[in-house]
């Protein structure tokens, strides 16, 4: 077989603000690969179904230079991220050819994963396979926002019956989760979204207590509605953080999760009641989600609830999928613009 395209997605320039299709994400389609003569270093060869993309994706375009969490996305090559793809070739006798696969996979549209990357991916067994879900599920509410969702609710938020949380981005991949999740454990749910058609699904589809549009209403006031707060589940930081540290209850618990709102510009004045933390005795935990995914217990306890939750309806999901890589660089900026609805990933391809 002679050789095949293989389009992608690079990490062209850094940006210091917003990224810009075209010149710091790159959709380029003269790139193949010969499946043929491959050289898998004893691992596999997949055919990249479906990419997630997440807010943290922007932390990821910086100089390698710049340490954190997550390692920086390496210049003129393709973007990675969670995916869902198929074996088509493979050296490793843990992988076997048609199996669903679950990982680190590239922006892509097929990845050599070495021997030793093989180890950071898991097969999506029969029996999950089985329950139905979309592979788009995968990387969104049965993958790491769904995980991200449970261990942050349930780990650090504690929930008890008949508190109050608010989850800011609620109608995102993870805030739409920890709402149903809380509304399973018998909480008041808050959340804020920014358009009215968010809004609207909040309070009809997923039965929020309440729900508002931060862009045009004083948070503070809608807050004041349901004062005090036991739990705040932040996705968004800035003026909603700000608004929350002052209708929380003494002791409540405010999971860190993320900070979208300063992801691409710094915040105008920075959070200006930080003496509430002590003052109401508040716990600030942050967390990342992978630093959790290194424990067997938590994958048994997340895999045998959340999936089955899906399938049966019990949890609602809304995905925002985008057909082809080369619309991957404007759904990449869409998120950090609030254009997304719901979990965002791309289908590069049919199976």
């Amino acid at each position: 077989m002679a050789p095949i395209q293989n389009s992608a997605v690079i990490f062209a320039e850094i940006p210091s603000d917003y990224p810009v299709p075209g010149k710091h994400l790159k959709y380029v389609k003269d790139r193949t690969i010969d499946l043929d003569n491959v050289d898998m270093q004893g691992g596999i060869v997949t055919k990249n179904l479906v990419i997630s993309i997440d807010p943290y994706m922007r932390g990821r375009m910086r100089s390698a230079e710049a340490k954190s969490y997550s390692p920086a996305f390496e210049l003129n090559q393709p973007l990675t991220n969670f995916f869902v793809g198929k074996v088509v070739k493979s050296e490793n006798e843990k992988f076997i050819v048609g199996q669903y696969i679950y990982g680190f996979g590239g922006y892509e549209e097929y990845t050599v994963h070495s021997k030793a990357q093989t180890d950071l991916l898991q097969v999506i067994s029969e029996e999950r396979i089985q329950l139905g879900l979309p592979l788009t599920t995968w990387v969104g509410a049965a993958g790491m926002p769904g995980q991200t969702a449970y261990h942050g609710f349930y780990h650090i938020g504690e929930p008890k019956k008949g508190e109050t949380i608010f989850i800011t981005g609620a109608s995102g991949a993870v805030g739409q989760i920890v709402g149903q999740l809380a509304k399973r454990e018998g909480l008041t749910v808050i959340g804020s979204a920014g358009t009215d058609d968010k809004v609207k699904w909040l309070q009809t589809e997923l039965h929020f207590d309440h729900a508002f549009n931060y862009k045009t209403a004083d948070v503070k006031a809608e807050l004041a509605k349901f004062d005090p707060l036991n739990i705040y589940f932040d996705n968004v930081g800035g003026d909603q953080l700000e608004a929350a540290l002052g209708a929380a209850a003494n002791h409540a618990r405010f999971v860190e999760c993320g900070m979208i709102s300063q992801y691409n510009t710094p915040d105008a004045h920075g959070i200006r009641n930080l003496i509430l933390i002590v003052a109401k005795r508040l716990k600030l935990q942050g967390f990342i989600v992978s630093d959790k995914l290194k424990e067997p217990s938590f994958h048994q306890e997340f895999y045998s609830k959340i999936p089955k939750w899906i399938a049966n309806g019990e949890i609602k999901v809304k995905e925002d999928v985008t057909k082809g890589l080369e619309q991957a660089p404007e759904a990449i900026l869409g998120i950090f613009q609030g254009k997304n609805f719901g979990k965002a990933v791309i289908q590069i391809a049919d199976e």
